[in-house]
């Protein structure tokens, strides 16, 4: 049985999406989806079901997370669990008690790194998407912004005239470009960055602002320039819509300003040298790297595995490695025409001189 603990913010493809490949390689499921978006569990569910799915072979739990994920762990062969890097170290620990596998995405500082050669509109309006979907909270949301020196100010001048421009909204129809954060805890991780930052000396370019005549939970979205070590907004994950602006001239050094995080889930490399970017994106420390573009790429490719490398977790989803990792290999050896001993009259010494020529011909005529 497969234990999986998802997670709120994508409620749909991190709960019945991790499901499927555990389905596919012959297991149960029981899950608990966060209390935030239950109920896309609970009907992706009865969706499977009435698709002629065993009701049996997929189990919904619901409660909070304290409870009812200990018992998860305690109970499973295996365990897939989306969230933080705090919790994800719980749940480890739990697996590695029982000595049963587990995967685990966690949390992000997510680059993206503006190359000197790179296009600097399509990579202004990129950022917009790669910083500010879903309010920045997605795991693979960019939150660090690396540009190089001679194409920053042109950059960040049509960064902040696109992002200033955006559309906040509630409505779930077409129109708004920005919806809300999900909880006062999360606009309270936000404001404490900001706040933080800016008193500390950073300078804001863009928004910085609540807006609760929008919605209670309402934030503009962020651009932060002068961003230091000492504050918060810097290595912590913000989980929303602020995204901090450094600038750079020397690749190797804003390559080593990019792996210097606990972090490495996802990265963005922006050029129009194609060679550079992939020269670039082998040395980026991530589990994912997108080219020209800032996640979907990478997490849209079926084949592709997705997932972490360092403090942002172990395993993958999907691709091959997203079903295997559901499946314990067992090897069955059936010994066939002589024993693995000398036989037919051979002693030790005829024996070992007859299987070491027999090894010769195989390779010979390229047998395995």
């Amino acid at each position: 049985m497969v234990g999986q603990i998802a997670p709120w913010n994508y409620p749909l493809e991190l709960s019945v999406g991790d499901a499927l490949p555990a389905f596919v390689s012959g297991n149960a499921v029981v899950m608990k989806p966060d209390t935030e978006t239950a109920l896309t569990a609970l009907w992706a569910r009865d969706l499977l079901v009435e698709a002629g799915l065993p009701a049996g072979v997929f189990q919904v739990v619901l409660g909070e997370g304290p409870v009812v994920g200990p018992e998860i762990v305690q109970h499973a062969d295996y365990v897939s669990f989306t969230g933080s890097t705090r919790t994800g170290r719980e749940v480890a620990q739990g697996a590695a008690a029982r000595l049963i596998g587990v995967s685990l995405e966690l949390g992000g500082k997510n680059a993206m790194l503006v190359l000197a050669v790179a296009d600097v509109e399509k990579a202004a309006a990129g950022a917009v998407r790669a910083c500010f979907s879903s309010a920045g909270q997605l795991c693979v949301s960019i939150e660090r912004l690396y540009v190089h020196e001679s194409v920053a100010d042109d950059f960040v001048a049509r960064f902040a005239a696109r992002t200033k421009a955006m559309r906040l909204g509630t409505s779930l129809a077409y129109g708004a470009d920005m919806g809300s954060l999900v909880g006062e805890r999360q606009l309270e991780n936000v404001k404490r960055h900001v706040e933080e930052a800016v008193a500390k000396g950073a300078t804001l370019v863009a928004g910085g602002v609540a807006r609760p005549d929008i919605g209670p939970l309402f934030y503009e979205p962020t651009i932060l320039e002068g961003v230091e070590a000492p504050m918060a907004v810097c290595a912590e994950e913000t989980f929303g819509p602020v995204v901090s602006v450094y600038r750079f001239t020397d690749e190797d050094e804003v390559v080593e300003q990019a792996n210097a995080t606990p972090y490495g889930l996802n990265s963005s490399v922006w050029t129009k040298d194609g060679k550079r970017g992939h020269a670039i994106a082998a040395r980026l420390r991530t589990g994912t790297v997108n080219i020209n573009e800032g996640y979907a790429p990478a997490y849209g490719s079926v084949q592709a595995p997705m997932g972490g490398m360092k403090e942002s977790g172990l395993g993958r989803r999907h691709g091959s490695e997203g079903i295997l990792k559901y499946t314990e290999a067992q090897t069955v050896a059936h010994q066939r025409l002589m024993p693995m001993a000398p036989s037919f009259g051979m002693d030790d010494e005829k024996y070992a001189a007859f299987m070491s020529t027999s090894l010769k011909a195989l390779k010979t005529l390229r047998f395995r």
